[in-house]
């Protein structure tokens, strides 16, 4: 039998989020697919929306990995509490589950952990989300090799890494934030207020999303390797950083490759709809998708407006308005405008979910109304589609300064200041879909494509940064 020395065995704990979910799925399959022994531990939450959306309403399978196991993929499954019943709604009453996460949801984890490296001696690693406020102790206390995978972008990180260094230079944290150039982050090399992350701009720095996020970042201090879900040649300045302060490994995109597609591992909280068939009724490049990802919430006006602005573009297109997408307060009214749909006939489609991805590739898409969520934003790229940003909050802001001024690969839907409005709605999905400047972006987002695809290719940098954690977490495990 192999010991801990010649196969890892890590335990993976991705935030309770559809967009940390799907990621760590992917790299859970991927590790296994490279020697790893994998126990993935979902919140019971998270394990009930997704069997509960993959039966389409009632329990579904227990064990979500049954599938990766008969393919010969050696990943168990466990779940976790949060601290709360299922029942509780947890986004309704945010900052108290906010608090739970952090004073509550350690000491689950902390039990899980230790009942599970007591049964089992050849647990070497923990993988845990780097939003996670307790990675470093619970990995210290059970003599585990710490692992922090971040699902954002790089350039995101080093920002989020040098808070210190917002707060000294007075862009963040006083009641009065500078507001010119940030240029004295490593690996930024500039930076405006306005496009740093939501939590970095607000006011009050005292909330529980702000202390959550502090703590988590002095833990991933302490962290032996950071895994990143992004390209060497994407954010090299960025990476190479990170990699002056801890060993950091640019492995992205985690996507499904060849050895893990044919297996399929439930990630869904919402039920998908298919929308294959419509879209290929379509012709090709005529249809925007529209999607705010699977957390981002607007007003009822932003949606009226985009809605309005849908009709007078007179473009096709497919909208991902989850039930829960409008903000909470206006939850009694009807998402839509009066005969919105019955005006829309075949030319548009409404769905409550999608596999993003197989909609994204399908040759009918020809832009993307997007929140600029890093996965989205991949995704868009490994398709080749162009975006129209509008991005609503934590990571979004500034990843929309990277897909339009810095890679050139979207248009902004509204400068962000001024309320959205129906006209520059149409005017901006006719520029995304017309082909004048829709030329200029696709040719940016083949380049960028490109360099997706080259990271990994069988000796690209993404596979061989991946091959170099393996072999330096083996040599880790081993002192």
């Amino acid at each position: 039998m192999e010991d801990k020395h010649s196969k890892p065995h890590a335990i993976m704990v991705p935030l309770p989020r559809q967009g940390h979910v799907i990621p760590f799925t992917h790299l859970a399959l991927k590790l296994a697919s490279n020697g790893f022994t994998i126990t993935f531990v979902n919140t019971q939450i998270i394990h009930h929306q997704i069997t509960k959306s993959e039966s389409n309403g009632s329990e579904g399978q227990e064990d979500i990995f049954a599938a990766a196991r008969k393919s010969g993929l050696d990943i168990r499954y466990r779940t976790v509490s949060d601290g709360f019943p299922l029942a509780f709604n947890r986004s309704q009453n945010l900052d108290q589950y906010l608090e739970g996460l952090l004073h509550v949801f350690p000491a689950h984890v902390d039990e899980l952990v230790g009942n599970l490296v007591q049964s089992d001696p050849s647990i070497s690693c923990l993988i845990a989300d780097t939003f996670h406020t307790w990675p470093a102790t619970i990995a210290n206390k059970h003599n585990l090799v710490q692992i922090s995978f971040w699902t954002e972008t790089a350039f995101v990180l080093c920002i989020y890494y040098h808070m210190d260094l917002l707060r000294k230079n007075g862009h963040f944290g006083s009641h009065d934030n500078r507001e010119d150039t940030i240029d004295y982050i490593p690996g930024v090399q500039a930076i405006e207020p306005k496009d740093l992350v939501s939590h970095l701009q607000a006011t009050n720095t005292s909330t529980a999303a702000h202390r959550i996020l502090y703590k988590a970042f002095q833990q991933v201090t302490n962290a032996n390797f950071i895994l990143c879900n992004t390209v060497q040649e994407l954010e090299s300045q960025s990476l190479l950083a990170l990699q002056e302060k801890k060993p950091t490994y640019a492995i992205g995109p985690v996507f499904p490759n060849k050895a893990t597609k044919s297996v399929v591992v439930a990630t869904n909280l919402i039920s998908e709809f298919d929308c294959t068939e419509w879209l290929n009724a379509k012709p090709p490049g005529s249809v925007l998708y529209i999607s705010f990802g699977s957390y981002a919430q607007v007003t009822k006006n932003v949606v009226e407006e985009i809605a309005h602005g849908l009709l007078l573009s007179r473009v096709s297109f497919i909208w991902v308005l989850r039930p829960d997408t409008i903000s909470h307060g206006e939850l009694e009214t009807s998402i839509l405008p009066v005969e919105f749909e019955d005006e829309i006939k075949d030319r548009g489609m409404i769905v409550p979910w999608c596999s993003q991805i197989e909609v994204l590739s399908n040759p009918a898409i020809g832009g993307f109304l997007t929140h600029c969520g890093w996965n989205s934003i991949l995704e868009s790229m490994w398709c080749g589609v162009p975006m129209l940003c509008y991005p609503i909050l934590t990571d979004q802001t500034t990843n929309r300064k990277l897909v339009v001024d810095d890679w050139g690969i979207g248009l902004n839907l509204c400068d962000g200041i001024k309320p959205i409005t129906r006209m520059e709605v149409a005017e901006k999905i006719n520029r995304l879909m017309s082909g004048r400047l829709g030329d200029g972006l696709q040719k940016e987002i083949k380049k960028m494509r490109q360099k997706l695809e080259d990271g990994l290719a069988v000796n690209g940098s993404s596979q061989k940064n991946l091959c170099q954690f393996i072999s330096d977490v083996k040599a880790k495990i081993q002192t």
